[in-house]
């Protein structure tokens, strides 16, 4: 199955909530006014997706297999959430909607747990101690280059 990116909309709220969940992330409450004001990305799959038979998680392109939400800030937005399905993790998801999302913003922040340090080192962000035991990634990095292609 081939995984496309994009914003979104009002139809893939449960399938970005399902993704959520199954990360054990916290889902927003204002999850619905998010995806309205183009803050939510989903990757999608071409077909069915073999770990999801439900089809309530499926739109028009294919089940809802990433998504991302990021939260506009004044100088560029903060990553809140990114997600993937566990049968479509390691597999480029999670670095497409992150590049997407980078794509679209002047700059991006991410806290987040030492152990996925790697995915956003691979992406070309620096990596700052946040001070709780988790870390702060900042793109792009201070020296202006891009994510890795």
């Amino acid at each position: 199955m081939s995984v496309a990116v994009r914003a979104a909309t009002p139809d893939d709220g449960l399938g970005v909530r399902r993704v959520l969940d199954a990360a054990m992330l916290d889902v927003r409450a204002d999850l619905p006014e998010r995806i309205e004001a183009g803050d939510v990305l989903v990757a999608v799959g071409s077909g069915p997706d073999p770990g999801d038979s439900s089809a309530d998680s499926r739109d028009a392109d294919g089940p809802v297999v990433g998504a991302l939400v990021a939260v506009p800030i004044e100088w560029g937005a903060r990553i809140d959430a990114v997600a993937v399905r566990r049968a479509r993790r390691a597999r480029g998801v999670g670095t497409a909607l992150v590049r997407a999302a980078a794509a679209d913003r002047s700059r991006l922040v991410a806290a987040f747990d030492p152990d996925v340090r790697p995915f956003y080192e691979s992406l070309g962000f620096d990596i700052l101690p946040a001070g709780d035991g988790r870390l702060r990634g900042v793109w792009p990095p201070d020296c202006g280059s891009h994510p890795k292609r």
